[in-house]
């Protein structure tokens, strides 16, 4: 299959008149990214079931090279489908099917900052509100619910630290100086609240026992020279944990806790399912020269 491309695409308004349940569903998502300054490349396996009448399947894309696409196994041709500007249409699918994809994209290149991006040596995310569909064929909305297993790879020399949502299965080094990371979440949540942080990190840790009795490891990670400044954002959340399950009963479903400071992230914060991602303005703080007003 010859390369094509999703070439960037204008977001639209979406009004809640318009609303309508989604025509696929997408169960698990399987996600494989392999880190390198040239370009990035996304492995997806997807396991998708119809849930309305519709007999074509869309998923949304935007400015993603596509380089492969398998339906069930089967290499796709280029009649099976439909690529643009606003993704990709599987034509006639059946009732439920395994889509894989490899796509690439160049991170260092993104400058809307929105998907996946590398800003000062550091790969990070911002998938709220359609960033998603910036990193591989999805159908990108908040009402499509899925289990995510992430596997991370990377020169370990340039990017020491792979984080994803949820819990760490497993980690290691591969040939040629690189290392991996597998990530998973199972407990099924939408697209919008995928993270991915990769690159020179450092960490304060602490834990957290649950109501429960279990206990929850807590990481709040910067850049190299910050260390000093992050005892104040693991104390706040470790009082938002039991203020959560004090006030509504609520227990962290996770065996880790991840937040990263970011200098160059484009928000204030993005609330990431086990991996939030904050502007260091709003982390970094020493009580020597900082108060809470």
């Amino acid at each position: 299959m010859d390369s094509q491309v999703a070439a960037p695409n204008q977001v639209l308004e979406v009004f809640r008149k318009d609303y309508r349940p989604p025509p696929f569903c997408v169960d698990q998502v399987d996600l494989s990214f392999t880190l390198s300054p040239d370009f990035t490349l996304v492995e997806a396996r997807l396991e998708i079931r119809r849930a309305g009448e519709e007999v074509d399947c869309f998923l949304d894309g935007d400015d993603l090279k596509l380089l492969e696409l398998r339906l069930d196994g089967h290499l796709l041709r280029e009649e099976d489908y439909h690529l643009d500007a606003k993704g990709l249409t599987l034509r006639n699918v059946p009732d439920a099917f395994v889509l894989e994809s490899k796509v690439s994209i160049r991170p260092q290149e993104n400058t809307q900052l929105s998907g996946l991006y590398r800003s000062s040596e550091l790969w990070c995310t911002q998938c709220e509100a359609q960033g998603f569909r910036r990193i591989t064929f999805y159908p990108d909305r908040p009402d499509v619910l899925a289990r995510w297993r992430v596997r991370i790879t990377a020169m370990e020399k340039d990017c020491p630290i792979l984080l994803s949502n949820g819990n760490l299965l497993e980690s290691g080094k591969e040939a040629d100086g690189q290392h991996f990371a597998v990530w998973e979440d199972p407990h099924p949540k939408p697209c919008y609240l995928f993270a991915l942080v990769a690159g020179k990190l450092t960490r304060i840790q602490d834990s957290f026992v649950t109501t429960s009795g279990r206990e929850v490891e807590l990481a709040i990670w910067s850049e190299p020279g910050n260390e000093a400044q992050l005892s104040w954002a693991m104390r706040c959340l470790q009082s938002a944990m039991r203020w959560d399950e004090d006030r509504y009963g609520r227990e962290y479903d996770l065996s880790v806790y991840n937040i990263v400071a970011v200098g160059d992230f484009n928000a204030g914060a993005m609330e990431n399912k086990g991996l939030n991602v904050f502007n260091t303005a709003y982390v970094l703080a020493d009580p020597d020269t900082a108060t809470d007003d």
